[in-house]
């Protein structure tokens, strides 16, 4: 029974992305195969500028469908946004050597 509800919340999170949601996803998740810069890839595949990716992306890794659908590829960029957060956090600090 626990399998059911589990397979039927990965589905109601399915419905709730939307098709260009789980392009930006599955663009995330797979850009690094493809030859290029990924700001060209973004305009190639998407057709969207980077700039709205970027805001587009940073929004869906805050949502519970998007962790449904992709863990690992949200995971991922959530590690990787809390890092340039981390840099840009920290190098604002009057004495970088302080604690």
């Amino acid at each position: 029974m626990l399998a059911l509800t589990a397979t039927s919340d990965h589905y109601r999170y399915l419905m709730t992305l939307s098709a260009r949601d789980r392009a930006i996803l599955d663009f995330e998740r797979t850009w690094r195969h493809q030859p290029g810069p990924k700001e060209v890839a973004i305009r190639r595949h998407l057709d969207i500028s980077p700039s709205r990716y970027y805001a587009l992306l940073n929004a869906l890794l805050d949502e519970a469908a998007a962790l449904s659908y992709d863990p690992l590829t949200v995971k991922r960029a959530q590690r990787s946004r809390n890092h340039r957060r981390r840099v840009r956090i920290e190098g604002r600090r009057a004495d970088p050597g302080s604690q």
